[in-house]
């Protein structure tokens, strides 16, 4: 039986060793035969005897409570080496990484250090000297990179979870080959301190699982600010939640790039449909913008990044690295501080258009690759045809987008495609909600195991722990001009609703944007007005309310089912002169009028 994460804590709760659980991964990879997907196993007895160690049944309130799992060997891991598939560059880590630290802490058994394209620079995995990790779906095609072990361990069964690192697509192209969720944080949301670097200002550590809700349980474990790491800050994580109307950005037909591969050009227009069924509202827009970020990356001075942490081993001894790895960090001696500049200053314009795409779309959905290639296509051509497959992965950091790579649909010659969803840092959860229900709808079996997804947990439309609930009626509505703002807080969407028939609504004079003001009035005379409600932490929710302009203010609304929330109000001065546009019913249907 292959079990996910939330199966495998629940078994272990109720009785089940974990002990157990470990041997049977360890038996699952002896089983599998492809000894390309580890770089180093820890010895089983002791891992078995650290699962042995957790507490028993009277105390298993771990959330990963005896789940084994595998790290990426450019992530450092107390006592085992850490190679970065380069055996001249090896060392063995003193401690755990930060991230490492944080999932034991919670339970989980690392069981292994997986394969990856050497110093964490390509997306094909193919670039190491210890083999290449045998694509689940067809052994003639490549199994992704530059975490190809991490990725193929998890499609495979072998595990439930694995860590990767995304520094230009290898936490999504790994997934979508191996028909998984590729999770890629906010940039700084996990902390990167053990990691070796690829480019330390963009690399962040991802996640690999099964389902949405894996991904998520793990993120929650190891977010937070390190002291160790100055590039981490602190971000809200939010809570999953129902997902509200949401506006879903896709390129236009004229600019989606697929080389050729017509097959998974309809893929893509499968991905959408499916969405706009869902109830998302699809608006193309302008990615060239994107492309053009992505092509600073390896055309830019980012290079020179990845030199700093090879650059003692080229100089003493070239001769011990991938011969494509080599010349790709070479290549990063060259740029000048005026190229930096030049390019960094050409960066910001693009993270302008970044905001201004953002303010028309909650996420944009693009295809994880454009296509897929053998192995003897990428050997024959290294350079240009990992270039291609970074065409939707390159430009995510540089532009701070949180990621989301999710199983989309199986092509007829059996091969996986999957999709990304992308938005600014900070929105994790919002991604996490919506593709959750998007992976779920699919009905796609988990990697290549042939079994089903476990049924959708439902979500609570209660705010959680240290939030507060907010009701919004106008301008922070899903899909209007301030919801951005709401977001930028760390809301997250709970449910659509109504007040009582209590209030009257008044489109307020000035703008942009145009607001609305809900004004009390007696109980029973007024009418039931359409709202959202959104949960926000508890700090953001106090730096949200110091932003309110007058005449807007925050009071305590009475909903159509008599819960009481937080919420707008205006005062009763602000009214003269407005419009009274209670029967529309709503501030969406009011601005919705010709």
């Amino acid at each position: 039986m292959t079990e996910t994460i939330a199966e495998i804590v629940a078994a272990h709760r109720a009785g089940a060793a974990p002990e157990d659980t470990v041997a049977r991964s360890y038996a699952r990879i002896a089983s599998h035969g492809d000894p390309a997907i580890f770089i180093t196993l820890r010895d089983e007895a002791d891992a078995r005897a650290e699962a042995r160690a957790l507490p028993t049944k009277g105390d298993t309130s771990l959330p990963l409570y005896g789940v084994p799992f595998a790290v990426k060997d450019n992530i450092d891991v107390k006592g085992m080496p850490t190679t970065t598939a380069c055996p001249a560059f090896a060392y063995t880590a003193r401690n755990d990484a930060t991230c490492v630290a944080k999932l034991r802490a919670a339970g989980a058994i690392v069981i292994g250090k997986t394969n990856l394209d050497q110093f964490a620079t390509g997306l094909v995995g193919v670039r190491s000297p210890y083999g290449v990790p045998r694509n689940l779906f067809d052994p003639k095609l490549i199994p992704g990179g530059s975490s190809s072990g991490s990725g193929v361990a998890v499609g495979a069964g072998l595990l439930p979870f694995t860590l990767g690192t995304d520094t230009a697509g290898s936490g999504r192209v790994p997934a979508g080959l191996n028909n998984i969720v590729g999770l890629k944080p906010s940039l700084g949301l996990v902390s990167t301190a053990g990691l070796v670097p690829a480019c330390r200002t963009l690399d962040c550590v991802s996640v690999f699982a099964l389902t949405v809700d894996d991904a998520w349980t793990v993120l929650t474990v190891m977010a937070g600010p390190d002291i160790a790491d100055p590039y981490t800050r602190a971000l809200a994580l939010g809570n999953l939640g129902p997902s509200p109307q949401m506006r879903i950005g896709v390129p236009i037909k004229g600019e989606r790039v697929f080389f050729g591969d017509q097959v998974s050009a309809a893929q893509f227009e499968l991905a959408i449909e499916r969405f706009a069924k869902l109830g998302a509202t699809i608006v193309e827009i302008d990615i060239e913008p994107f492309y053009e970020t992505a092509r600073l990356l390896y055309d830019g001075p980012w290079v020179a990044e990845r030199y700093i942490a090879a650059g003692k081993l080229i100089a003493s001894s070239p001769e011990s690295m991938y011969p494509t790895t080599r010349d790709i960090i070479l290549s990063g001696a060259r740029p000048t501080a005026i190229d930096a500049f030049a390019a960094f200053y050409k960066l910001e314009d693009l993270r302008r258009v970044r905001d201004h795409t953002f303010r028309a779309i909650d996420a944009l959905l693009v295809p994880t690759m454009p296509t897929v290639y053998t192995v003897e296509q990428v050997l024959a051509d290294p350079i240009q045809l990992n270039s291609r497959l970074g065409t939707y992965t390159n430009f995510v950091n540089l532009l701070d987008l949180a990621g989301l790579a999710l199983p989309a649909t199986m092509r007829a010659d059996g091969i996986p495609f999957g999709i990304t969803l992308l938005a600014p840092a900070g929105n994790d959860a919002v991604l996490a909600s919506l593709g959750r229900v998007f992976h779920a709808d699919t009905a796609l079996p988990m990697g290549a195991l042939g079994i089903a997804q476990p049924p959708l947990e439902p979500l609570t439309s209660a705010p959680g722990k240290d939030e507060i609930a907010l009701a919004v009626v106008g301008a922070h509505l899903s899909g209007m001009p301030l919801n951005g703002e709401l977001k930028s807080f760390g809301a997250r969407f709970l449910e659509s609703a109504h007040t009582a028939p209590d209030y009257r609504l008044f489109a307020l004079n000035g703008g942009p944007p145009a607001r609305p003001g809900l004004l009390r009035i007696a109980a029973g005379t007024g009418s039931a007005v359409a709202i959202e409600v959104w949960a926000l932490p508890t700090d953001g929710f106090g730096r949200f309310v110091a932003c309110i302009p007058q005449p807007l203010s925050i009071g305590t609304l009475t909903l159509a089912d008599g819960r009481k929330v937080k919420g707008f109000l205006v005062e009763a001065e602000a009214i003269n002169g407005a419009r009274d546009v209670s029967g529309f019913g709503g501030w969406r249907a009011y601005v919705a009028q010709p």
